[in-house]
């Protein structure tokens, strides 16, 4: 399995699951999976963790600012050269099925305004961790591959691009939360879930 987190998701690690991690146990299994290339953090999203909820996700795993282990393992993905498999057809797709044709006709954008909030969206953090996971279809046919994000297919906010479970399921590229992804983790699950309960019940000392 390969997956490509988003920042609302590890957002949402840092913020209701660490707290209950007494152990370090979530912790380091994150750590774990992105040492083994299971989970991928791309330099768009470590970014976004930079400066949202002033800078919560790399203060929490702070390995994720360690220059030593980002450079022995590789880490933030780097997606300045990264391609759609078949660049034509993503970028037609882009224009007629990634965009909400009502906010783009209400906004009446010009044509050059449309391109420049189009490039500025195609080399964002969501496009990229699309991006990243069609090629790893692509190079991977026979493993699993998901974008993990807290964002809902019909949760738009007006805004001109469609969210990424809307424009992953255009693509077939399967999205999944945080919670669904640490399900997949047997181990960790049950694990997280025990000392979830311990804390909550107080029988931590």
């Amino acid at each position: 399995m390969k997956v490509a987190i988003d920042t609302n998701s590890l957002l949402s690690l840092v913020r209701y699951y660490l707290p209950f991690d007494k152990g370090a146990t979530l912790y380091n299994f994150i750590k774990e999976k992105i040492e083994v290339g299971e989970i991928i953090i791309i330099d768009k999203v470590h970014e976004e963790c930079t400066y949202n909820a002033k800078g919560l996700v790399l203060e929490k795993l702070d390995y994720l600012s360690d220059k030593p282990f980002l450079k022995k393992f590789k880490q933030p993905y780097k997606t300045d050269l990264l391609l759609a498999p078949s660049p034509a057809k993503f970028l037609r797709q882009f224009d007629n099925q990634f965009v909400n044709s009502i906010i783009k006709k209400q906004r009446n954008l010009s044509e050059v305004e449309y391109d420049n909030q189009k490039n500025s969206h195609m080399n964002g953090a969501d496009m990229k961790l699309i991006i990243l996971c069609l090629n790893m279809i692509k190079d991977h046919p026979d493993e699993e591959i998901y974008l993990v994000t807290e964002e809902t297919e019909s949760s738009n906010d007006n805004k001109l691009f469609k969210k990424i479970p809307a424009i992953c399921k255009e693509l077939n590229v399967h999205t999944i939360s945080l919670p669904e992804l640490l399900a997949k983790y047997e181990s960790i699950n049950v694990e997280f879930a025990v000392a979830k309960e311990k804390r909550q019940t107080g029988l931590f000392d």
